[in-house]
């Protein structure tokens, strides 16, 4: 009982600005474990509340009917959660939805009791997530999974956040969103402007980089993970068998394409002889700092050290270009919708865009396509009028 009376309240701050107060008590050793147990209170408003909470659980201790539960907050019950998540899903994707739940969810609901949160605590943070995110709709998907783990463990036995509706209005802004989000792409005229830009700069590794991302169609993370041996130049074909990810405390590793399944495309001459330009380069380049670059799996994209390249580069290269140039907006991503543009001009056929951009769903491609293929029909009657003003 020592223990239990050296326990202090303490105060923390939300991100909300507002002061919260909690405490951590001892309660005694676990029977498995043969350690010290603790266990944590936390989402008092004043100190007194707080203080009133603790001398109840203490009085429970002394009498030895406290039992400790297992997950009483939002915030228990997401940790026990996070854990089998993690061991299910790429680390990639584990670092993704640990900073959804870090950054919108566990602020606003970790410490809720369980048990307290109901239909209208939901829909409040539904509508505030509304305001002012634009993936609304996967923050609120997180957030539920949370009360549908609950509902597993036996702490509840409904999760309101099922009937819960998106805000209309957001659902309609989303889709126009998400419109400009895929018809982020140059045009032919745009695209070859670009790469003129890109000649007078000094920066050779972005533009052969920025050409493949164009050419190809591939993701950022295949084009950083290529080595060269993915490369046949007798055949003009790239294997792409792996793309470079961000897991835990930013480190870099490689993994499996999207769709786990290797893929090998066709390569124009032009894109091919910029390769085989570049790799003279590198190598000579590589040489110059004492690195070796004639090895089996020399990446054809690395950096000074030759290691993987950051892929927040490519942003700081492309920005610092679109700016100096007064260039349209385009991201890295921008490239591979760009391709599927090429495509949708060249009339090659939806299934043969799919296998080429490594869609493992054909509606993937079909959503692509419509978009690009809209754009293009709105340039065609802006070109008609343009011409009949004349």
């Amino acid at each position: 009982m020592s223990r239990a009376k050296r326990t202090s309240i303490k105060e923390y701050v939300k991100v909300d600005g507002k002061k919260y107060y909690y405490f951590k008590i001892y309660i005694g050793v676990n029977p498995l474990t043969g350690k010290p147990d603790y266990t944590t209170r936390r989402g008092f408003r004043t100190k007194k509340e707080a203080e009133l909470a603790l001398a109840r659980m203490k009085l429970e201790i002394s009498k030895g009917t406290f039992r400790k539960q297992t997950a009483e907050t939002f915030q228990d019950v997401y940790d026990l959660w996070i854990e089998q998540y993690k061991k299910k899903v790429e680390e990639s994707t584990f670092v993704k939805t640990a900073g959804i739940f870090r950054n919108h969810i566990l602020p606003k609901m970790g410490d809720y009791r369980i048990a307290k949160i109901d239909y209208d605590i939901c829909e409040k943070h539904v509508n505030e997530w509304a305001e002012k995110l634009k993936s609304v709709r996967i923050v609120k998907s997180y957030a539920s999974k949370i009360l549908d783990y609950a509902i597993k463990k036996q702490i509840i036995q409904t999760n309101p956040f099922s009937l819960v509706e998106i805000p209309q209005k957001t659902q309609e802004e989303n889709i126009d969103e998400a419109d400009n989000v895929i018809e982020n792409f140059y045009n032919k005229e745009q695209l070859l402007h670009f790469f003129q830009c890109m000649k007078q700069e000094s920066n050779t590794k972005a533009y052969v980089l920025f050409h493949l991302l164009a050419y190809s169609g591939m993701r950022k993370g295949e084009a950083l993970a290529l080595n060269w041996n993915d490369i046949n130049f007798n055949k003009k074909e790239i294997r792409i068998n792996k793309a470079l990810s961000q897991g835990t405390k930013n480190r870099l590793y490689f993994k499996p394409t999207k769709t786990e399944v290797p893929r090998t495309i066709s390569m124009d001459s032009a894109t091919m002889e910029i390769l085989r330009e570049w790799k003279k380069k590198q190598r000579q380049e590589l040489n110059i700092l004492g690195y070796n670059s004639v090895q089996p799996k020399q990446l054809v994209f690395s950096n000074k050290k030759n290691e993987v390249l950051q892929p927040s580069i490519t942003t700081k290269w492309l920005n610092a270009v679109i700016k100096k140039y007064q260039l349209p907006f385009l991201t890295t991503h921008g490239f591979r919708h760009t391709h599927c543009s090429l495509l949708v001009a060249s009339h090659v056929s939806i299934k043969e865009a799919q296998v080429r951009l490594g869609h493992k769903d054909f509606k993937t491609t079909m959503n692509v396509y419509a978009h690009v293929s809209k754009q293009a029909n709105e340039d065609v009657v802006t070109k008609l009028e343009s011409y009949m003003a004349m």
